[in-house]
């Protein structure tokens, strides 16, 4: 017989060791820090570089030629108080998706969170829980634990009395009764924290394009640099000229160097690729999607197949009980089995099957001897239960595949049941004890088979209409269930998903799984690391792969996925390795998600055009003018005046305006095979403007000019990169367009930006090579989209 159960400690025991600290407090952030935003938008490469030109100008030129540093505060400020907008929202929904500890405190079962555990507790663990404090067993039933999280060790490890549970292990199967040795900063719960998000950290093609920009210009910013100095000085009299004290001909050299330095380095990709991650993931925690890495908001975007588990993701996951059903040619007294049942269901450690059997049933005067708790490679669980005057019997509950090898005709029943969608399970007793399943789960072929338990499910009244979704986006469903194939086959008839499942358990090597993939996608009696091996099977091949899933024999599968996706029911274990949860456990918030993963793609890239064409025809202008001893074009104010409004505003807009564009591949050589053409166009369309304004008319009215042919060349790259033009971007183009012209006409920003110009030929020809310029972007722009560099916004 079972001994009584520890009462674990006492309230006031807990009240003791809570004023004592010895409380599992562990700091687990789920967003980025404080400070690590700060640095990230403020201390970065090319912030200090335009820094050091702001310093120079502010000593020793025009303050208003610093007003390029504006720019970079507002992209800051923006880029900070976007990203703590997402922290605060991720930091309040990742309360809700935190792992929870089964507790038995005074004799009571509580569910509590990990903080809220304290040194000596009495843990319960059940199958799917994540261990959050260190604990050593005291008794278990067949407890099996994944601590792959912790040692890369992927094989479940078996536990016995007196073994440590390592906080950080995921509970595959079993159950057992646990003391906490160790809490806080002296259990494994740091270490936790770093290898699952080693786990979690995701490929974003975005962040490696981005990255690999920035690596690029940082190696030749410098040399450029230097080069640009050297010009300048040679372009405004040597290094003679700096000796003398009287001739201030440096200034203007220090001013051409920072508007030339200005002209090259993007200043708002990065801020425009971490404002849409952040408005995208706000987006979502207003859905109660929790996203756990902010690049899994784009890697929806590349999936291309789409893995589910049945129950709890298709299904409503709450099981309820339907009724027993006889054995054919079979007229037993089922009260035993209703003891039977009543005993499985009184389980602390219990599952979803044990739940939907709770009160339903009376254990009567039987007394329970010994349990063996469900595990997906044994596929039943068992109890042994003794009545007055009745030999001691252990119950079986699980598949019929697996309880009733050799009674043919009744397993067809079980099927003929199963095909009408309902969950069936097979109630079989045996004369062993149960401990002996462990080590030798076939001795199941010698129980007689009892009665049938008939459970039944709920398709979720969203997973047809979201399925169809996925099918029109051209992702590939395919379905992973432990269940019945003949339940998981009438499931994907009425989602239109198939005919028939195949039996998972068939199917032994990866040779056979690979050819099964191949011929459908609707798969029963899949055991947990058969999901597992699917998911890199499909990877093997070449696909992107997304796993959601709900239970423990998902966690492995969903960990290895390109992206994992827990219902917000899931088990603790499961949410663990997921980068996204669903915390109202609604399968048609997936929809929302690949939406805005493709708006992030499409649109930062469409941005990053716009910004690098911006940085070629900087170094372009840079070199040649160095080189050839030309005054640079511009000022860095009136620079700064046509990257504001051709670059800056454009970009803040559309990056955030919807983008339904299917995702593809090359990010990076797809950029920079539309901007370094693009800017080489508007560069050649400056120089053409410039050449024979500067020995004709004064430097202030050719410079002017020269800003107005950039303008042009500009804003029609913004237009084709808007395309088609809606309603919204035309204002856009035109708006930004009459923002420019009014700095020509208003006597302040007139003064301001120094743009003077007279309408004569010399106005018309600088206006007619902006226009050539912007004729050769549109003839570019139709040569790339025919070539698949740049598709029109859908």
């Amino acid at each position: 017989m079972i001994a009584p159960a520890d009462p674990g400690l006492s309230p006031t025991e807990v009240q003791q060791r809570i004023a004592r600290g010895d409380v599992n407090v562990v700091e687990t952030p789920t967003s980025r820090t404080f400070r690590s935003i700060l640095a990230e938008n403020v201390f970065t490469f090319f912030n200090g570089i335009l820094t050091v030109c702001f310093i120079a100008v502010l000593l020793l030129g025009d303050l208003r030629d610093g007003f390029f540093f504006g720019v970079v505060v507002f992209n800051a400020l923006i880029g900070i108080v976007q990203e703590l907008r997402a922290k605060r929202a991720l930091d309040r929904l990742a309360v809700l998706a935190s792992p929870e500890t089964a507790v038995r405190r005074g004799g009571v079962l509580l569910v509590i969170q990990p903080g809220e555990v304290v040194l000596d507790d009495l843990v319960i663990v059940r199958p799917g829980d994540q261990i959050t404090a260190d604990a050593d067993v005291i008794v278990t039933t067949a407890l099996f634990v994944d601590e792959s999280l912790l040692t890369g060790e992927s094989d479940p490890i078996a536990k016995k009395p007196g073994d440590r549970l390592m906080s950080g292990s995921l509970v595959t199967s079993g159950t057992a009764e646990a003391r906490v040795v160790a809490v806080g900063a002296n259990s494994y719960a740091s270490k936790l924290t770093a290898e699952i998000k080693r786990h979690s950290l995701v490929h974003s093609e975005l962040r490696a394009a981005t990255n690999r920009i920035l690596v690029y210009l940082s190696w030749i910013l410098v040399p450029l640099i230097v080069v640009i100095v050297f010009g300048r000085i040679a372009t405004y009299g040597g290094f003679h000229a700096l000796a003398d004290p009287n001739d201030q001909s440096w200034r203007h050299a220090l001013v051409d160097a920072v508007a030339s330095v200005v002209g090259i380095i993007p200043e708002g990709l990065v801020l425009l690729t971490s404002l849409a991650f952040g408005v995208a993931a706000i987006r979502l925690t207003r859905q109660k999607v929790l996203v756990q890495e902010l690049a899994a908001v784009e890697v929806l975007a590349r999936v291309d197949v789409l893995c589910l588990d049945k129950t709890g993701t298709l299904t409503t996951g709450a099981i309820g009980f339907h009724g027993l059903q006889q054995l054919p040619g079979r007229d037993d007294d089922l009260g035993p089995c209703r003891s039977a049942l009543a005993a499985l269901s009184t389980d602390d450690a219990g599952n979803a099957t044990s739940r939907a059997l709770a009160n339903q049933f009376e254990l009567g005067s039987a007394e329970v001897q010994a349990r063996l708790a469900f595990s997906s490679l044994r596929a039943f669980s068992a109890v042994q239960l003794a009545s007055a005057g009745t030999d001691t019997v252990t119950w079986l509950l699980g598949a019929p595949e697996r309880l009733l090898v050799g009674h043919p005709e009744a397993l067809a029943e079980a099927h003929t049941i199963a095909a009408s969608g309902r969950r069936t399970l097979v109630l079989a007793r045996s004369a062993e004890a149960p401990e002996r399943y462990v080590d030798e789960p076939e001795l199941v072929g010698h129980a007689m088979p009892a009665c049938f338990v008939i459970l039944e499910e709920t398709i979720r009244p969203e997973a047809a209409e979201t399925l169809a979704y996925f099918a029109a986006e051209g992702v590939r469903v395919i379905i992973l269930s432990g269940d019945n194939p003949h339940t998981v086959g009438s499931i994907a008839r009425q989602l239109n998903l198939g005919d028939e499942a195949v039996d998972a358990s068939t199917l032994v090597d990866d040779e056979s799984l690979t050819l099964a993939l191949a011929a459908g996608g609707v798969f029963g009696r899949v055991a947990p690391e058969q999901k597992q091996r699917i998911v890199k099977l499909l990877q093997q091949q070449g696909r992107s792969v997304a796993m959601t899933g709900d239970g423990v024999n998902d966690a492995m599968a969903i960990k290895d996925a390109d992206l994992g996706i827990a219902m917000g029911n899931a088990t603790p274990a499961t949410r663990a390795v997921s980068r996204l949860v669903l915390l109202d456990s609604r399968f048609d918030r997936l929809p929302e998600v690949l939406m805005l993963g493709r708006r992030v793609i499409a649109n930062v890239e469409r941005v990053s055009n716009l910004f690098l064409s911006k940085t070629v025809y900087g170094i372009v202008l840079a070199l040649f003018t160095a080189i050839f001893a030309w005054e640079f074009p511009f000022l860095p104010r009136q620079l700064t005046l046509v990257s504001t409004l051709a670059i800056g505003v454009p970009s803040f807009f559309l990056a955030l305006a919807p983008n339904r564009r299917r995702y593809r591949a090359g990010v990076l050589p797809r950029v920079l095979k539309f901007s370094l053409p693009t800017g080489l166009i508007g560069a050649t369309a400056c120089l053409v403007a410039y050449a024979p304004l500067r020995g004709t008319l004064p430097q202030v009215e050719a410079r002017s000019l020269a800003t107005m042919a950039l303008f042009i060349v500009s804003l029609w790259i913004v237009s084709v990169l808007a395309r088609p033009l809606s309603r919204p971007r035309v204002v856009l183009v035109l708006s930004v367009t009459l923002a420019f012209a009014l700095a020509y006409l208003l006597p302040f920003t007139r003064a301001f930006f120094v743009l003077d110009v007279s309408i004569g030929p010399w106005f018309f020809y600088a206006l007619a090579v902006g226009v050539a310029g912007a004729s050769g972007i549109e003839v570019y722009y139709r040569f790339a989209k025919r070539h698949g560099l740049v598709v029109d916004r859908e």
